[in-house]
């Protein structure tokens, strides 16, 4: 199947419901996205799908709507932005309040568009619970535990805690804390859990439908000055958004219009997904969709996602520029000879050393020991293995490969930059190599597996995010 590109174009901003309707629109599942929205262990919130008009485009609007009890406020223009906010929608306000009998609210939601909720995916969490947990501020241990009952696939799971981990990265370093000990405010409410969830579970969807290989994200549009939340009165862009920029190298656009384009949920899926920042030379449109905000702002609030298709095939380079093989049967050298005169080959230059157990005559068990090396370096190799084994005869082979670009680079883990070689494959996907001392420094270190650093480094290298 021919790798696609998932292209998300921001230029109204983004946020989690954006996202979810984008990939929605785009052709995500709703039933694998609503059987993960019922599994979620949280009281509080409904989840509706449907349609709204911006702009006089035809865009998927996902509503997480809450209670009265779990409102955070995040879509109440007077409540953001004070009585002086003065953006306006093109067009009139339409609510269809026989959708929203469970949306009971101490203020108005005001979408700058109409609403078209459809019944069939509709999902309900209110079910009498004392609602006083909703101003307890979820930490990452929380996190962790809805996280792991929820009906997703491992790779959903691994997405939408990636998303996470990076808000507590940045809230941690804006409030001066550990990711360990940030309590979220707006992100740990129920309706951003929803957001982040589905748009993991969207996305993982439609990579494992579409193979999906590269996420392109050119740049995110953003607004200009102050907007009010849990923490009270902040910049805009908010410095938990200016944190994710900064780590996962996302580039901003400042826009000429007042208010918060880029809110931290939707840079942190901006930041998980993100593989490229250029849009191929040439491509094809498979598909395309659209996500509706719910913010009432000068420019309307769409987030567009596109299917690519890469016309320009990339390169595999093939070598044959004097690569040889060179090989000796030795029966009669000590281990520890082989593994020092291995250690020299490769200090000498040889791009692969290995050994291969034999039997020579009389069943004598031996070691084949095998050089790929270039020419030039023919002379020296031969050298070492004259000087430091016991053989008196080599053989050498002319040999042809074909070889992937690579390249090392740095990447940003929980516990530290990791070492990694990226190698790009010939359907245009990525696999990151995590080097094994980089990986080992890290997990020791920290005091965790070596698996765990090595998985969540060979995720970031794929995904091209290098430290900074």
């Amino acid at each position: 199947m021919k790798e696609r590109i998932l292209y998300l174009e921001c230029a109204a901003g983004i946020s989690g419901d954006m996202t979810v309707g984008a990939l929605v629109d785009l052709g995500a599942d709703r039933e694998v996205l609503m059987r993960a929205m019922d599994s979620v262990p949280a009281e509080g919130f409904s989840v509706q799908i449907g349609r709204a008009s911006k702009a006089g485009l035809d865009c998927c609007d996902f509503s997480v709507l809450v209670d009265a009890a779990h409102e955070n406020h995040d879509h109440d223009m007077e409540y953001l932005y004070g009585h002086e906010h003065g953006h306006h929608d093109e067009h009139d306000h339409h609510h269809d309040h026989e959708h929203h009998h469970d949306h009971d609210h101490d203020h108005d939601h005001h979408h700058d568009h109409d609403h078209d909720h459809d019944h069939d995916h509709h999902h309900d969490h209110d079910h009498g619970h004392d609602h006083h947990h909703h101003h307890e501020h979820r930490g990452m241990a929380e996190i962790r535990e809805i996280l792991a009952q929820i009906d997703m696939t491992p790779e959903a799971h691994a997405l939408a805690l990636r998303i996470f981990e990076i808000l507590a990265r940045a809230e941690a370093a804006a409030h001066g804390t550990t990711p360990e000990e940030v309590h979220f405010h707006e992100v740990g409410a129920v309706d951003s859990i929803a957001d982040i969830v589905a748009a993991a579970v969207c996305y993982d969807d439609l990579r494992r439908r579409e193979n999906i290989t590269r996420v392109v994200i050119p740049s995110l549009a953003e607004g200009q000055g102050t907007v009010r939340c849990a923490h009270g009165i902040l910049p805009v862009p908010v410095p938990a958004v200016t944190h994710i920029a900064a780590e996962a190298g996302l580039v901003l656009k400042i826009m000429d219009m007042r208010g918060e384009f880029v809110t931290p949920t939707g840079a942190a899926i901006a930041a998980a997904l993100i593989t490229d920042r250029k849009l191929p030379e040439a491509f094809s449109i498979a598909a395309s969709g659209l996500g509706a905000g719910k913010r009432t702002y000068e420019r309307p609030s769409i987030v567009r996602a596109m299917l690519l298709e890469d016309m320009a095939a990339p390169e595999v380079r093939e070598e044959t520029d004097g690569v040889l093989l060179l090989e000796t049967n030795i029966d009669d050298t000590t281990g520890e000879v082989l593994g020092y005169t291995m250690e020299r080959l490769f200090e000498a230059g040889a791009l692969d050393v290995w050994y291969t157990p034999i039997f020579m005559k009389k069943n004598r068990p031996a070691w084949k020991l095998s050089v790929l090396c270039r020419q030039s370096l023919r002379a020296a190799a031969e050298s070492i293995l004259f000087t430091e084994t016991t053989t008196i005869g080599v053989r050498c082979v002319p040999v042809e490969r074909s070889v992937l670009e690579r390249e090392a680079m740095s990447v940003p883990t929980m516990w530290g930059s990791v070492q990694v070689k990226l190698c790009r494959l010939p359907d245009g996907s990525r696999r990151a190599y995590p080097e094994y001392e980089s990986v080992r420094e890290a997990a020791l270190a920290a005091g965790v597996p070596f698996r765990t650093v090595w998985s969540e480094a060979a995720a970031a290298g794929a995904l091209g995010r290098a430290s900074r």
